[in-house]
C-alpha cells in the first residue's frame, strides 16, 4: 500500500512539470523615458527662517500665524531698555555737540575774542611801526625807538597768528566732537531698531516658533515667513544623477496631498554646492499648473525628464540575466547591447527584434 502512494505521488509530479511552461513575452516597439529621481518639500517663494541679532527676551509677537505682512513691518519684539537708554544717551550728547557747534561754547567765545583783541593790538602795533619807520627814514627819533615798535609789530603778527591757529583747531575739535556723537547716536539707533525684528519681504506668516517671555539668541530661529501663496520645489538630487539634470527639464512631481494625481514642473535652478552629509544636490523647480492650495513643507517626489525616446524595441527588466542576457528558444542565453533604462523597461540597441519571443528566467 505504502509503494502504490509513492508511485502515485511521482507520477502527479510529473504531469504537473510537463503542463508547466515558461512565462514568455513578444518583443514589441514602445516608448521610454530616462528620468532622474529626486525627493523633496514645497516651500514658499524667498521662504526663510527669522532670527534676532541679539540676545534677550521676546516681549513683544506683533503678528500672528497667517497674516499678511509688508517688507518692514515689525515682526516681534525683544526687551531692549538698556538700549533705549543708551540710545537716550547719545541724543542728549549730540544735541549738547550740536548746540556748541551751532551758538558756540564758553571756550570758543574766549577764543574768538582773543582773535579779536589780537588782531586790533596787532592793527595798531602795525599803524605805530610803519609811523617810526617812516621817522627812521627822515632821521628822526632814535633808533631805540624804531626798534621796539619793530619788536611790539612782530610780536603781535606772531600772537594773531597763534591765536587764529588756536581757534581753527578749537572748531576742528567740535566739529570732531559732534561728528563722534553722531556716529554714536547712528551706532545706538542701530542697535536700538535690532530689537525690533522685521520683515525683508512682502509676504506671509507661516508660522511663529517662540512664545512670548522665552529667551532669544542669534541661533534661534524665531518665526518663518515668505511669499504668499507663491510656491517651488526644493529637490534633493543625489550626487550620481546630478550631472544629468539641467536647468529647463521637466519634472513629474507626486504628493501625498494630491495621490493619484501627477504634476508638472520646470527645473529653474542647480545649487552648485553639495551637501556632505546626505550627498545631494538642492534643485528648485517650479509648478507649470501649481495645485490650487499649497502649503510649506509638503512632501514631494519627482522624476527629473532626462530624455525620451519614441517607437524603439524594449523589453520588460525582469527578462533580462545577468545584466545583458536573455533567454530565447526556451533556455538558450543569448547576448543583447542595452540602451536606455526605466523602471520597467530596457531599451534593446543589438540581439532581438521586433517579435521575436523571450522567456523570463
Amino acid at each position: 500500500m505504502k509503494k502504490v502512494f509513492i508511485l502515485s505521488f511521482s507520477f502527479l509530479s510529473l504531469l504537473f512539470s510537463c503542463k508547466k511552461e515558461k512565462e514568455s513575452i513578444q518583443v514589441t516597439s514602445s516608448d521610454i523615458t530616462e528620468s532622474v529621481y529626486a525627493s523633496g518639500k514645497v516651500k514658499a517663494i524667498d521662504q526663510y527662517n527669522v532670527y534676532s541679532t541679539v540676545n534677550g527676551v521676546l516681549q513683544n509677537i506683533i503678528v500672528n500665524v497667517g497674516d499678511n505682512i509688508t517688507k518692514g513691518q515689525t515682526l516681534l519684539e525683544i526687551d531692549n531698555l538698556t538700549s533705549e537708554l543708551n540710545t537716550e544717551n547719545a541724543r542728549i550728547a549730540l544735541d549738547l555737540s550740536a548746540e556748541n557747534n551751532r551758538k558756540g561754547s564758553d571756550k570758543l567765545e574766549e577764543i574768538e575774542l582773543n582773535v579779536n583783541l589780537a588782531l586790533e593790538k596787532l592793527q595798531l602795533d602795525s599803524s605805530l611801526f610803519f609811523r617810526q619807520k617812516k621817522l627812521w627814514e627822515q632821521n628822526i627819533g632814535t633808533k631805540l625807538d624804531f626798534e621796539q615798535r619793530q619788536l611790539a609789530y612782530n610780536n603781535s603778527i606772531v600772537n594773531y597768528e597763534t591765536a587764529k591757529k588756536r581757534l581753527a583747531q578749537l572748531k576742528t575739535q567740535l566739529q570732531n566732537e559732534f561728528k563722534r556723537a553722531n556716529v554714536n547716536y547712528d551706532i545706538n539707533q542701530k542697535l536700538f531698531s535690532d530689537y525690533s525684528i522685521k520683515s525683508s519681504i512682502n509676504g506671509r506668516v507661516y508660522d511663529i516658533l517662540k512664545d512670548r517671555g522665552e529667551l532669544v539668541t542669534p541661533q534661534t530661529p524665531l518665526a518663518v515667513i515668505g511669499k504668499a501663496d507663491t510656491f517651488l520645489l526644493e529637490l534633493a538630487v543625489d550626487e550620481n544623477d546630478i550631472i544629468k539634470v539641467n536647468t529647463g527639464q521637466k519634472a513629474l512631481i507626486t504628493m501625498d496631498s494630491y495621490k493619484g494625481e501627477v504634476l508638472e514642473a520646470i527645473v529653474d535652478k542647480i545649487y552648485p554646492i553639495m551637501n556632505e552629509r546626505t550627498r545631494t544636490f538642492v534643485v528648485e523647480a517650479h509648478f507649470i499648473n501649481a495645485p490650487k492650495k499649497l502649503f510649506p513643507n509638503l512632501s514631494a517626489e519627482a522624476n527629473i525628464i532626462i530624455q525620451t525616446k519614441k517607437n524603439i524595441i524594449t523589453i520588460p527588466n525582469n527578462y533580462i540575466v545577468d545584466g545583458k542576457y536573455v533567454f530565447v528558444d526556451g533556455n538558450e542565453k543569448r547576448e543583447v547591447k542595452l540602451g536606455l533604462k526605466d523602471y520597467q523597461k530596457t531599451e534593446v540597441l543589438e540581439g532581438l527584434k521586433e517579435n521575436e519571443t523571450i522567456y523570463k528566467p
